[in-house]
This record gives C-alpha cells, sequence and structure tokens, in this order.
C-alpha cells in the first residue's frame, strides 16, 4: 500500500516553487515619470541647428519629456541606422527619424516601430510602420521652386539640379514637383546631381556644371546646403547674379545671398517648427492622447518662398526664434 503524500509538504513545495518562479522573472518596470524622445537628423547642416533650437524649446516646457539630439555627421545611412539601434538599446520611448532610405530603412523603423513610438520630420517613410510623419508638402515645395526658376529666366534656359541622395523621400518629391512645374516652358533640366550628403562634392559638382555647360542658364540645390555649394563655386568663376539660382531652406549664406542679389529666391522650410511640433506631438502621443495624429497621419508645415524684397523680415524672425524670442 502506498503511503499518502502529507498535505503540509505539497504546500511547501509549491510555496517553493512560487519564490523560485518569481526569483527568475523580474518584476515588470514602473511607468517611467519621465519619457525620453530621440530626435534624429540625416546630416549636418543650418538646417538641423536651427530644428535643434526647436527641440529645445519644446524639451524646456516639458516637465515629462526629455530630448536627445542626435546627429547624422557621416549622412551615411549606416551611421543613422546605429543612432536608431543606439536609441532602443537605451530604451527611449520615442525616435523622431528624418530618413535618409526610406525603403532600405523600412524593416528596421518597423522592428522600432514595435518597441517605440516612431516619427518622421523633414523626409518621411510613407510605407513603414512609423505613426506620423511631420513637415513639409515637398511634391508642392517643388512646384514652388519651378515657379521661381520660371521667374527667374523668363525666356528659358537649361538648369542643372543637385541634391544630396536622390533616393530620399523629400528629394525625390521636391524633383518630381520641379519638373512638373516645368512642363510646357522653356526651362530645360539637364540632369540631377547627386554628392552624397557632402557639401565639398556639391561644390564641386557645381562647378564642373559650369565646366561642361557653358550655356547654363540656372542651377537649383534641393538640399540646405546645397545653394552655398552653389554660390561657393560661381562666386570665384565671376558668375553670380548671371547664373540663376534658386534653392531650399534658410541657411545663413542662403538668406545672405539673396540680400545681395546672388540667389534669386528660396524655398525655405520651418525647421524651427520641425523640432517644436514634433517634440510636443510625441509628448502627447506618450501620455495616450492620440488626437494629435490625424487619419492621413500626416502634419504638414507650409513651406515659405523668399526672395530679395522679404528675405530682412524673415531674417529678423529667424534671429528671434533662435535667441528664443517670441517671432
Amino acid at each position: 500500500m502506498k503511503k499518502s503524500v502529507p498535505l503540509k509538504f505539497i504546500c511547501l513545495m509549491a510555496l517553493l516553487f512560487a519564490i523560485a518562479v518569481s526569483c527568475d522573472s523580474p518584476a515588470p518596470k514602473p511607468p517611467k515619470a519621465v519619457k525620453t524622445v530621440a530626435v534624429i537628423t540625416n546630416t549636418t547642416s543650418d538646417f538641423w541647428n536651427i530644428a535643434r533650437k526647436g527641440c529645445e524649446k519644446a524639451d524646456a516646457e516639458l516637465a515629462d519629456v526629455t530630448v536627445t539630439f542626435k546627429t547624422t555627421n557621416t549622412g551615411a545611412t549606416d551611421e543613422q541606422n546605429r543612432h536608431i539601434r543606439q536609441s532602443l538599446d537605451r530604451d527611449d520611448d520615442a525616435i523622431a527619424i528624418s530618413p535618409i532610405d526610406s525603403a532600405g530603412q523600412k524593416d528596421l523603423i518597423n522592428s522600432a516601430a514595435k518597441r517605440v513610438l516612431v516619427i518622421t520630420h523633414d523626409s518621411d517613410a510613407p510605407d513603414s510602420d512609423r505613426a506620423l510623419y511631420l513637415g513639409a508638402d515637398n511634391h508642392a515645395a517643388g512646384r514652388q521652386a519651378g515657379e521661381l526658376i520660371k521667374k527667374a529666366l523668363p525666356q528659358g534656359g537649361k538648369i542643372m539640379v543637385f541634391v544630396g541622395r536622390a533616393e530620399v523621400q523629400n528629394a525625390r518629391e521636391r524633383f518630381d514637383g520641379l519638373r512638373e512645374s516645368l512642363q510646357g516652358s522653356k526651362v530645360e533640366i539637364i540632369d540631377l546631381l547627386t554628392d552624397d550628403a557632402n557639401p565639398t562634392r556639391a561644390r564641386e559638382n557645381a562647378y564642373q556644371t559650369l565646366r561642361k555647360y557653358p550655356d547654363i542658364a540656372g542651377m537649383i540645390g534641393l538640399w540646405s546646403y546645397s545653394g552655398p555649394a552653389i554660390l561657393q563655386a560661381l562666386r570665384p568663376e565671376g558668375m553670380l547674379g548671371k547664373i540663376k539660382i534658386v534653392c531650399f531652406d534658410d541657411d545663413r549664406e542662403t538668406l545672405a545671398g539673396i540680400k545681395d542679389g546672388a540667389i534669386f529666391g528660396t524655398v525655405a522650410q520651418q525647421p524651427f517648427e520641425y523640432g517644436y511640433q514634433t517634440v510636443q506631438a510625441a509628448a502627447r502621443i506618450l501620455r495616450g492622447d492620440r488626437s494629435v495624429v490625424p487619419e492621413s497621419k500626416t502634419i504638414l508645415i507650409p513651406t515659405v518662398v523668399i526672395q530679395r524684397n522679404d528675405v530682412d523680415e524673415y531674417s529678423k524672425k529667424l534671429n528671434q526664434l533662435l535667441q528664443g524670442k517670441p517671432g
């Protein structure tokens, strides 16, 4: 006859098992009182210096959010991807990124979006699982650039277009909008030259264009450093004012070039608003308020066309923003 196992022994073993299981399983982490938002750029430029000021303003206003600002110095996808992975390792709560290669980075963005809030800004990854895009309507901005160059060249002429990387979403959309605007006009695009987000190469591309196409009438730079690079290539050749320049954004050298007549005009985004509104939107979503996300999952911030007659007023407002004063 088998002896029955004492009830006290069974209870004791159950208790020991429960203790062992609880020791092996870490306790759930308590909710973080302060959420962290990592803002990651796609390159270095005045554009991102201004965006950083917007991030810092939002950071100062939000007691429950802290911002880390990470610059992709080389403009390379690998470096940007490393920033994303490091952010995940740090257990950040949100990542705001301007993707360099939206298609090539889709898997990483989707993987990150399973763990944290992912927002794209400046350039989008529309086919990814990002929660929100905040930035310009880049297709419309490209059309604005097209209207500027048509105004600068009423008789038409050949133009060259420059950008860091043609595969970046904002570059594709701007170039498409530009071409659409120029359809049926006498302005002819020779080509789109890329420089891998390297301002030195951008300057060399403009210089070589000048040598190869002596009848060139205009140059358009689609990224923020493109305009200054064109200026630097044309100035020593005595071609400023002779070749019409249209560019993007409000780099200091670009605004100075507009003021002295070397640049016909620029299509400026509002990078301060990109930084500020991105952090503010992330904070609301992290609190559980998703009303900030429209059905389109897109918040568009208008671009501003700046020419010589309004560059002083624009520069004044920009300086006020950078100094933390009301604009």
